[in-house]
């Protein structure tokens, strides 16, 4: 019996170990074989595309601007086109409204309505709106950028939760998420306070992320429309301030801004030949004809060329 039992563990033993090396060579033979699927796709020639990068043609000149700050920028490579003191704290006046488009569309509901409060009246562009008065958030979103409507930033600043310094807080934490490293904001309109700054640089970084909301985007390219109360019976005809929007070719935004110790402001995207041009122009003479003549410098002065590099 004892014989018959060293001999069971014996024989045990040796499955046990058949079954091991077994093993260990089918997980080799799969590992070559990975290695060698691997080795074969290596070895296949591939190339890597990049967007298309504009470069500047010889003898051409860079137009003299007025304006206090100005980038231009090709937003698929990355590449700055034009810049002028693109980091200078400047005074954004209703390109701040932007922003609180944004912070808006996180919170409200586009068929929401909102209570107009006792605050609302405010200097500067207005719809007219009336204190008690009800309106969807959509509306008030064509009044703030289109109509560039002090009334209707503050109307939105007052409905957030938590009141309007809240909101104030959440324009800041905004421009905080975005990198808007040298930008600050202490009221929803844009009026010039010594707590309200930002550069054209960062106008940029928070024009892009706004032009890829689709609401955002179809908003602030509308020339004309009427809105009215949440009842239908106080109509507002709104037009664009935005005197390029349908007139200089691919323009389809963003956002004018205006006071007298800012001066003239635009954030403007243009979408032409297949390119992708955002450009932002602070304390101008001329925001219209300075941003029309650097968009015809933009084109004209360059040739975008395709760049492939081997993997």
């Amino acid at each position: 019996m004892k014989f018959l039992t060293k001999k069971n563990n014996f024989l045990f033993l040796a499955i046990l170990v058949f079954v091991f090396v077994t093993s260990c060579a089918l997980s080799l033979t799969g590992q070559l074989e990975i290695t060698k699927e691997l080795i074969d796709q290596l070895s296949q020639k591939t190339t890597k595309t990049f967007p298309p990068i504009p470069v500047l043609t010889n003898g051409s000149s860079f137009p003299t601007l007025s304006a206090q700050g100005v980038i231009a920028m090709d937003l698929d490579s990355g590449i700055t086109l034009y810049e002028k003191n693109a980091d200078a704290k400047l005074l954004p006046a209703s390109t701040t409204k932007i922003v609180t488009a944004l912070v808006s569309l996180d919170e409200y509901k586009l068929d929401q309505v909102l209570t107009v409060g006792k605050e609302v009246r405010v200097d500067g562009q207005k719809m007219g709106l009336r204190v008690g008065e009800k309106m969807k958030f959509e509306d008030l979103l064509y009044g703030l950028l289109v109509y560039s409507a002090n009334d209707a930033a503050q109307t939105l600043a007052q409905n957030y939760p938590g009141g309007y310094s809240a909101f104030i807080v959440a324009m800041n934490q905004k421009a905080s998420e975005l990198s808007m490293t040298n930008s600050l904001f202490d009221n929803p309109v844009g009026l010039d306070t010594n707590g309200q700054r930002s550069t054209a640089k960062d106008l940029i970084r928070v024009s892009e992320v706004a032009m890829r909301n689709p609401v955002f985007a179809k908003v602030v390219g509308t020339k004309q429309i009427t809105i009215s109360d949440a009842s239908g019976n106080k109509p507002y005809n709104l037009k664009n301030i935005n005197q390029l929007l349908g007139v200089v070719p691919g323009v389809i935004g963003v956002k004018t801004g205006w006071t007298e110790n800012a001066r003239e402001n635009l954030v403007t995207y243009i979408e032409r030949d297949g390119h992708k041009i955002m450009i932002a122009l602070l304390g101008s003479q001329d925001r219209f004809g300075e941003t029309k003549e650097l968009i015809n410098w933009i084109f004209e002065s360059h040739k975008w060329q395709e760049v492939k590099l081997p993997s």
